[in-house]
């Protein structure tokens, strides 16, 4: 049994005793706007990009709770007796099939009504590096890339299914949630448009990065991601995987190596350090800075800014 298996089922323990006790507080459906009898529509997201997508989407109709707080990398999120408990309140839990144990084993186990963002996907198969590195920590190996939500299309996708859920749940507010995605959906359009119109000139298609979670970004804008550790921001590499990484960037002449905002850039600044290449940070959205005012947009934005500088596009 794995760690957040584990714990699961201890929390699970938990909320069933508080449910005996009566501390259980469902929220039941109704005809008052989102949906509910008492308010918004409650919605329990995984983790922040399906959040941005619910909350624009839903707007003042929904409520909606986020199981990874700000500042928090999501990879090995544990869920206390209070997020399972609202999981298993909420009107609809969106999360993302295979990126979370923790909250695979919540939706199994605790929710009703439950959307996996990246059902109908086409999803990138795991990397030979990414199943290299499962089976050194003795986990399963993943069969295919989760980190969905860095093409802007398939954000899209999920910004559709997210808004036939709501409407199929709430059908007063259908017209509301057809009109916020279709919003959402331009703006993420234009946001592709700029994407594709800021790299097609790079010097350097090479994408070099601290952890592989950039694979459908570089497939859409034509770039070759290379990682330094695979799909755990967390997992140390190996000194020789390190040298094999920094023989690559000088061989290639990458100039940049990029490193994540929650995760400890020292991995990207050693091989920077021994080939003489730079570091930025690239951030792969997968949650947000405490106290931060960026949202995904503004944030892919700044990541534009920094891929063009740092793959030198003219």
């Amino acid at each position: 049994m794995t760690r957040s298996r584990r714990s699961f089922a201890a929390v699970a323990v938990v909320v069933g005793a508080l449910a005996l006790t009566g501390c259980s507080s469902g929220t039941g459906t109704g005809s008052a706007p989102g949906g509910g009898s008492t308010g918004p529509l409650p919605v329990v997201t995984a983790f922040y990009p399906l959040q941005f997508v619910v909350e624009r989407v839903g707007g003042d109709r929904v409520s909606v709770t986020s199981l990874t707080a700000p500042g928090v990398e999501p990879h090995d999120l544990e869920l206390s007796p209070q997020q399972v408990a609202a999981v298993s309140d909420a009107s609809l839990v969106v999360y993302l099939a295979g990126f979370q144990p923790a909250v695979d084993d919540a939706v199994a186990q605790e929710s009703g009504d439950a959307l996996d963002a990246g059902a109908g996907i086409d999803r990138l198969a795991a990397t030979a590096s990414q199943v290299d590195e499962a089976q050194a920590d003795g986990a399963t190996a993943p069969t295919s890339d989760p980190h969905v939500w860095l093409d802007p299309a398939n954000l899209q996708h999920i910004v559709d299914a997210v808004e036939k859920k709501l409407a199929e749940i709430d059908p007063a507010g259908a017209d509301t949630y057809r009109k916020n995605a279709s919003e959402l959906d331009a703006a993420l359009t234009e946001l592709d448009t700029a994407w594709k119109a800021g790299t097609t000139t790079c010097a350097n298609r090479d994408l070099v990065v601290s952890h592989e979670a950039f694979g459908y970004l570089a497939k859409r804008y034509g770039f070759i991601q290379r990682g330094i550790s695979g799909l755990s921001p967390d997992a140390e590499p190996s000194p020789a995987k390190i040298a094999e990484v920094a023989d690559f960037v000088r061989a290639n002449g990458v100039s940049t190596i990029y490193y994540e905002s929650l995760v400890d850039p020292k991995v990207a600044q050693t091989v920077a350090s021994e080939t003489g290449a730079t570091t930025a940070m690239l951030d792969p959205l997968e949650g947000l800075a405490k106290g931060s005012t960026d949202d995904y947009l503004t944030v892919m934005r700044k990541n534009l800014e920094t891929v063009e500088k740092g793959q030198a596009c003219t």
